[in-house]
């Protein structure tokens, strides 16, 4: 199968599955009063989103079954047991979460932009911004409670969320810490990526198997696909922040760098003897211009870093594939091994 091919098929899978999650988020959280805290609430899930890690939890829960992909009921999707679970609210619970820190992360970075459109603290306010964020984290485990999945199932489903949450947080503070190190590992910078991208995506696939009452083996291989593709994914997303235009990331190119935030990318080449700090003059992602990103890139493509953060990449995917030999044979769990490819290769 070519890669158009296998890119062509996660697509599809990706636009039939956020049509159905959209639904459900307008019926998971509807505007309500206060109306203004509501629709600052909803505004980051309105400005777009592939919804790519609810595409992981319907995905898993279909591979989990053996079953063919949307050829089920997300909504009374069976268990193991035979009883019906409501995945779809798994899903967009796992969603939800995505945009909290999403908005939080916005705050801290002092981000103006956020798919292409002002980021809720700039289209409303910071106070306003912070309570829509934490609605948003209260929303998630209400709506995660409700999946009518076998009591010890849904609450072995809420603690993998809540632990997520905490591990996004100490990922986050991770993050935020190295902007002032220049003497961070690269298996430093794995674990901080680990902690504030991966564990949602290995929620996002273990979660389903968990609902579904799957034995421990199951869920605990898709949690580390989960792991392993998140991991690559943010690799990736380092990578497309550098290499791919403003309008199309929706934020400023080359901001991560600008920042001072360490990457792979950056990590590496510091050992090849860059002068990372002075790669850029900006001090805001707002002043860089694209002919700095340009020169900065080049040094970095000649130092070989952009490429060793591909080839790393590449690494985790293959390894997150192999973790799906567990469940049964079938188109959803091949799924599952393209979308981890498209991870590491899709556009903005």
């Amino acid at each position: 199968m070519t890669t158009e091919t296998t890119e062509a098929r996660v697509l599809d899978a990706i636009r039939e599955r956020r049509d159905l999650v959209n639904a459900a988020i307008d019926e998971e959280l509807p505007v309500q009063r206060p109306e203004r805290l509501y629709e600052a609430s909803r505004y980051i899930l309105e400005a777009g989103g592939k919804r790519l890690r609810p595409t992981v939890t319907t995905l898993a829960a279909e591979a989990v079954a053996g079953i063919a992909p949307m050829s089920a009921d997300f909504r009374e999707f069976d268990a193991l047991d035979g009883e019906p679970v409501d995945v779809m609210r798994a899903a967009v619970a796992i969603e939800v979460i995505q945009s909290f820190t999403l908005i939080h992360d916005d705050i801290m970075d002092e981000d103006d932009l956020r798919r292409g459109v002002p980021a809720v603290h700039e289209k409303y306010d910071v106070s306003t911004a912070i309570l829509a964020g934490d609605t948003l984290y209260s929303k998630a485990f209400e709506i995660m409670s409700e999946t009518g999945a076998d009591p010890a199932d849904g609450l072995e489903a809420m603690r993998l969320l809540a632990s997520t949450c905490t591990q996004i947080c100490e990922g986050q503070a991770l993050d935020v810490a190295f902007e002032s190190r220049d003497d961070i590992l690269p298996e430093e910078y794995l674990e901080m990526v680990e902690l504030k991208t991966a564990v949602l995506y290995g929620a996002a696939a273990s979660t389903a198997a968990v609902l579904l009452g799957a034995d421990d083996e199951t869920s605990d291989a898709l949690y580390q696909y989960g792991i392993d593709s998140g991991r690559a994914f943010q690799i990736q997303d380092d990578v497309l922040d550098l290499t791919v235009p403003s309008e199309e990331l929706g934020k400023q190119r080359g901001s991560d760098l600008v920042e001072g935030k360490e990457t792979l990318i950056t990590l590496h080449a510091r050992q090849e003897g860059v002068d990372v700090d002075g790669l850029v003059d900006a001090e805001t992602p707002a002043e860089v211009t694209e002919e700095e990103v340009d020169e900065a890139v080049a040094v970095l493509e000649e130092a070989g870093s952009i490429a060793y953060a591909r080839e790393t990449a590449a690494d985790l995917t293959a390894r997150s594939k192999e973790h799906l030999q567990v469940l049964p044979e079938s188109d959803s769990r091949a799924l599952l091994e393209d979308l981890a490819d498209y991870l590491i290769t899709r556009g903005y």
